[in-house]
């Protein structure tokens, strides 16, 4: 994915990675729940990438790293979400 992408439902939600090169909030209430979290696992000495139910997707020495790599993958899963399936697309009209 390149840039900001936000797709809407029918019912006019919004959904997307949040960023805040666009001030959503001038166009109503916000409401952000997180798809991950980065903590600092004291054991390992590594910075951890987990999902909701906590599993670990990711893992650095480095939080930057970990931070980028959350971006990429949360981002690679947004572009599955819209993805068309093999073969679907624009269909000619015969002329």
């Amino acid at each position: 994915m390149t840039g900001i992408a936000l797709t809407f439902t029918p019912d006019g939600l919004g959904h997307g990675l949040y960023t805040e090169a666009i001030d959503l909030g001038r166009i109503g209430p916000l409401t952000i729940r997180r798809a991950t979290t980065i903590e600092y696992d004291n054991n390992t000495q590594y910075w951890r990438v987990k999902d909701r139910t906590g599993f670990c997707l990711f893992n650095s020495p480095s939080r930057q790293e970990c931070l980028d790599w959350e971006r990429q993958y949360l981002e690679a899963k947004e572009d599955q979400k819209h993805a068309l399936p093999n073969g679907a697309g624009a269909v000619a009209a015969d002329t």
